[in-house]
């Protein structure tokens, strides 16, 4: 059983026992947190597509840590001209196991 769940503005596809990486969340670590917009349910006999969201639907997860992500390096050139520039950026991530999905 799988859902497709709306996590801070992106669409995640959960199971139950996994981790997933999203965006930092304002929870504590070791919060426990619910997900109520989910968007799509698939059980073993049927699929549930909700308009836009599924009544009564829920994913609870658990906040495992906070971290940063691995570098981005965003490089740009104008060839013959002498410009070059690197920036780089480390995104903040929130590591969550989801543990029941409801509906």
């Amino acid at each position: 059983m799988y859902a497709i769940v709306e996590i801070a503005g992106k669409q995640f596809k959960v199971e139950k026992g996994r981790y997933i990486y999203v965006n930092r969340l304002d929870a504590k670590e070791d919060a426990s947190i619910e997900f109520d917009k989910v968007l799509l349910l698939d059980t073993e006999d049927k699929v549930s597509v909700g308009t836009p969201h599924i009544e009564g639907a829920k994913v609870e997860a658990k906040v495992l840590q906070h971290l940063k992500g691995d570098k981005v390096l965003v490089f740009k050139k104008k060839r013959r001209k002498g410009y070059q520039k690197l920036n780089g950026h480390r995104d903040y991530l929130t590591k969550i196991m989801i543990e029941n999905i409801v509906y």
